[in-house]
């Protein structure tokens, strides 16, 4: 009896140690296959050139985005008011009145606003001594008026307008008075100044008054082509 006791419990506590073998063998199993999975997953990730390419795709129009915000913002322009609502107009044919008009600009800290003909004057239209010449014919004409090529300016928000021109035949060129005809300056100083190699301001500035029929005209200044800084800048600080 004793010896099938025996037999039995040996039996019973074999069955008992396979069943535990059985259960770590399956909880290993598990942990293995879990880990697998989680490894097969991430090397399908980066291994994924769809998805890959994606983040690479997001990051640089993350960037693009970016620079393209810097370059508008760089290209936003000062309002009248914060330029202290001064504009320099100037007609320059030859450099010469242009050069005098960047410098009151910067002086002033004024926006500037070119005029420009239409059709573009050649050496051979500014030869004063050819009667036939397109300059010649025009200041021989008071009535008449070149169209100007430039896009037109707001006038809105400035209180004091610079405007110079070149003395052709002793007056204004007639594309100024085209282009005082073509704006209301009320509200606004006017200060007219011109260069030229010997002959003065004259009636040029009071021609333009008198076809603006707006605004509060000062008188003008002549200066030469090698008006100095200083020299322009002296004249400013007279005018206040």
């Amino acid at each position: 009896m004793k010896k099938k006791i025996s037999v039995l419990a040996a039996v019973l506590l074999a069955f008992g140690l396979a069943a535990c073998g059985n259960n770590a063998a399956q909880a290993t199993n598990d942990t293995t296959q879990t880990i697998q999975a989680e490894s097969a997953k991430e090397t399908d990730t980066s291994n994924n050139p769809e998805e890959t390419q994606q983040a690479v795709t997001n990051e640089a129009a993350s960037n693009t985005n970016d620079e393209i915000v810097g370059d508008i913002s760089s290209e936003v322009t000062e309002s009248p008011e914060e330029n202290g609502g001064t504009l320099v107009v100037y007609f320059s044919a030859t450099g010469t009145t242009k050069g005098v008009a960047e410098k009151i600009a910067g002086i002033t800290g004024a926006d500037t606003y070119e005029i420009k003909a239409a059709q573009e004057y050649t050496d051979a239209d500014l030869n004063w001594n050819d009667s036939s010449s397109r300059s010649t014919k025009e200041q021989n004409d008071s009535s008449a008026r070149p169209e100007i090529g430039s896009d037109a300016v707001s006038l809105d928000g400035y209180t004091t307008i610079y405007i110079g021109y070149p003395i052709w035949w002793g007056e204004e060129p007639r594309i100024m008075d085209t282009f005082v005809e073509s704006y209301s300056f009320d509200g606004i100083t006017m200060i007219p100044f011109c260069t030229s190699s010997s002959s003065g301001i004259g009636r040029s500035g009071q021609n333009l008054a008198d076809n603006a029929g707006t605004g509060t005209w000062l008188d003008g200044k002549r200066f030469g082509s090698g008006a100095s800084e200083d020299e322009i800048r002296s004249w400013i600080e007279g005018l206040q």
